[in-house]
């Protein structure tokens, strides 16, 4: 792919795709974390939310498969494959091409299982959705350790709004979520007892 592009616009291309990347999966974890039933008034709703939520993570993974082919394809440092999948293995950079490697095992995990969910159940796809609390901040590190050093990004204005809104953004999803599991559930309104008709007991619920 570098021959196709040359080393500068591969690198470019590399970079670009990564932010893409990030920032869909950014919009698919905050949907998913702060997806909550009490937020959802209808049928529509749970199937907008569902549909954002499946097809966003779907678009991330693309732009990932282009971030991973430009990495591996770049000359001017060697990434293997291998280190894609395996934190630790790669010559270049290995603690942020690690943590990459961590948050795409992560994320190819959550959407595999999304896609089976049928056939694993809801406690084992639950539990596989759990580790979206770390495929985030590992690939937020990522980014920003990994485009340090060569000046092409990190530091810049763009890259740090980039950054902050993200980040906001998964900050204030984990507080909505956690404020809405803290409260109490609400209380079924009292029954109110209706004059009977045509000698026949009724009961209702209050709307008051």
């Amino acid at each position: 792919m570098s021959a196709l592009f040359g080393t500068k616009a591969a690198w470019y291309l590399m970079r670009g795709s990564g932010f893409v990347a990030f920032a869909l999966l950014t919009l698919t974890v905050c949907v998913g974390i702060a997806n909550l039933n009490r937020w959802q008034r209808g049928g529509w709703t749970r199937a907008a939310t569902a549909f954002v939520h499946r097809n966003v993570s779907l678009l991330a993974v693309v732009f990932l498969g282009i971030h991973i082919a430009t990495a591996v394809s770049d000359k001017y440092v060697s990434i293997p494959l291998s280190s894609i999948f395996v934190p630790g293995t790669s010559g270049y950079d290995p603690l942020w091409i690690g943590l990459g490697a961590l948050s795409v095992d992560v994320m190819v995990a959550v959407v595999v299982t999304s896609l089976v969910r049928a056939r694993l159940g809801r406690r084992i796809w639950r539990a596989v959705h759990w580790l979206a609390y770390v495929s985030w901040p590992t690939a937020f590190i990522h980014s920003v350790g990994s485009g340090t050093g060569n000046g092409v990004d990190t530091g810049h204005l763009w890259s740090i709004v980039i950054y902050v809104v993200t980040g906001l953004a998964f900050l204030a999803a984990v507080v909505a979520r956690l404020r809405l599991r803290s409260r109490p559930p609400t209380p079924e309104p009292p029954a109110v007892r209706v004059p009977a008709l045509a000698g026949t007991a009724s009961t209702t619920r209050s709307t008051l």
